[in-house]
């Protein structure tokens, strides 16, 4: 897996400060897109070791909420088996971190409820690895700029933990 981009200190992707992967490869290629530079999935650096402790160590401070991955799109299959090791760890390593995810993918779509592509054998590993996911492709004709932490309004920010225990979708609530 590639990635195009890192941030150490967002306050736009998720509550608090957070750290930012933008993973590369997306095959949504959603109208007026804000990185269509990560579609390709060779764009950026290889997530290599190294880049793993970087954001490890970037976690560690204590003004650091969590981390949040985007893209492209994190739940590729190919990426999803490349983020998940790496998923385990921040949980091992960094407990109390909370973990975001934007997914071009809906829920359903990622639970297999509806059928996609972008389910494979690690896909409920790693929706159980993070703790809020911001679902649904960006749709240019929906676009709103005063959402919080969305682009357009068919996106929703699911609340997993509080899903899983309802057997529902569940929205985030700050």
């Amino acid at each position: 897996m590639n990635y195009g981009t890192i941030k150490t200190r967002d306050i736009a992707d998720g509550i608090g400060v957070r750290v930012t992967l933008f993973v590369s490869g997306c095959t949504h290629h959603c109208r007026d897109c804000f990185q269509p530079e990560t579609w390709d999935f060779g764009f950026g650096q290889p997530f290599t070791a190294e880049v793993e402790e970087h954001l490890l160590t970037e976690l560690d401070h204590s003004f650091i909420s969590g981390l949040t991955l985007l893209g492209g799109e994190p739940f590729e299959p190919d990426n999803q088996r490349a983020l998940v090791p790496f998923l385990r760890r921040v949980r091992a390593e960094r407990p109390g971190k909370t973990v975001w995810a934007y997914s071009g993918y809906t829920w359903e779509e990622l639970t297999g409820k509806t059928p996609s592509r972008c389910r494979c054998e690690v896909t409920d590993e790693m929706l159980s690895l993070v703790d809020v996911l911001v679902d649904g492709e960006f749709m240019a004709d929906k676009k709103d700029i005063s959402l919080r932490f969305r682009g357009s309004s068919n996106q929703r920010l699911i609340d997993l933990r509080r899903t899983e225990r309802n057997g529902e979708v569940t929205l985030w609530e700050d």
